[in-house]
């Protein structure tokens, strides 16, 4: 099963999120809502994917995906973005960050998490990167 850590700064989504995929069979271990918490998170849970959205409240998500990705030792696992805007908004950002895909929230499934993961390396995920 997987276990996942997601980081937003939204309680309500959060809570949303957490409840939608442990219906769906992946184990929410921890939550956090700005970088400090996260890379804390991300170290004591050490979990096998980790959802992060892309505008953390004055944060950047996309500078958080690079630290989670950079610290010795941490490996949060891959990194899927998150966010309520569109992808094309953030497009080169996103091709930028060591994240491995983009999901938006509304198109949140342990599915397409699943799907993502799936994908990583193939060169089939539409991805610019690849």
């Amino acid at each position: 099963m997987l276990r996942c850590l997601i980081i937003d700064d939204s309680p309500r989504f959060l809570d949303a999120a957490r409840g939608l995929l442990e219906r769906q069979g992946i184990t929410v271990v921890g939550v956090a809502a700005n970088s400090a918490d996260a890379l804390q998170r991300a170290g004591e849970l050490r979990p096998d994917l980790t959802l992060l959205d892309i505008d953390l409240g004055g944060e950047s998500g996309l500078e958080l995906a690079r630290r989670l990705h950079d610290q010795p030792g941490l490996a949060p696992g891959p990194v899927i973005l998150i966010s309520t805007h569109a992808e094309q908004d953030y497009a080169e950002l996103i091709a930028a960050s060591p994240a491995i895909g983009f999901l938006s929230k509304t198109a949140l499934s342990a599915d397409v998490i699943r799907d993502l993961l799936a994908g990583r390396g193939d060169g089939d995920r539409g991805d610019p990167r690849q």
